[in-house]
């Protein structure tokens, strides 16, 4: 059986290297530990998609990012695996990935800060379908399977999400990083034609019915 994702057309924001996860939902004047501050170093947030808990999403991702100034940057994949610093923080969880990666947290429509954070949720090496919780930071890439090649992966929204934000893998101070990401929302394969079928299917029993 397919698994619905929300009909409306792809969409594509952009991720700034200088997005930190752990500022996730976190009102403007926010901290994060090593001098972050909300909205200068906050993730972004993707508008234009509609989470319905259970179903999923799909990415395609291009650009590159440095945790620095300057210097070798890496793709979407990233380079070594990598911890954040001070571990949980503002409610949002730990996690491990490659530094310099794309990583997303989900949120529900309350400030992340207000409530503990939960256990860490690592997804690193990739799995076909990733299942992360509210406020748990989870590894996207470039949103396939192997490093530029494999099978989509498919990102199931936990229940309660309102919100999905966007950023980048650093161990502390994301305010010197350099490069972006553009990211792109995918309609699962045979999403489109199931829900064209299930309306022809829709209007074929209202047919009826005036007959």
């Amino acid at each position: 059986m397919t698994t619905l994702v929300n009909w409306l057309p792809a969409a594509t924001i952009v991720v700034p290297g200088t997005s930190n996860p752990w500022l996730s939902g976190m009102p403007n004047g926010s901290a994060a530990d090593f001098g972050d501050l909300a909205p200068a170093q906050s993730p972004i947030l993707f508008a234009g998609i509609s989470l319905v808990a259970g179903t999923t999403l799909q990415f395609t991702v291009a650009g590159s990012v440095f945790n620095g100034a300057g210097g070798t940057t890496d793709g979407p994949d990233g380079g070594a695996v990598f911890s954040h610093s001070v571990g949980a923080e503002n409610g949002i969880a730990d996690t491990t990935a490659p530094i310099n990666s794309l990583i997303g947290v989900f949120l529900s429509a309350n400030q992340p800060s207000l409530t503990l954070a939960p256990s860490a949720f690592v997804n690193f090496p990739t799995a076909p379908t990733i299942s992360p919780g509210l406020k748990q930071p989870f590894f996207i890439g470039d949103g396939l399977t192997g490093t530029g090649t494999g099978t989509r992966q498919q990102f199931i929204v936990p229940a309660g999400a309102t919100r999905l934000f966007l950023g980048t893998m650093d161990g502390f101070t994301w305010s010197n990083n350099s490069g972006a990401f553009t990211v792109t929302t995918v309609p699962e394969p045979g999403t489109l034609t199931l829900a064209a079928f299930g309306l022809s299917v829709l209007l074929w029993r209202r047919t009826r019915r005036r007959q």
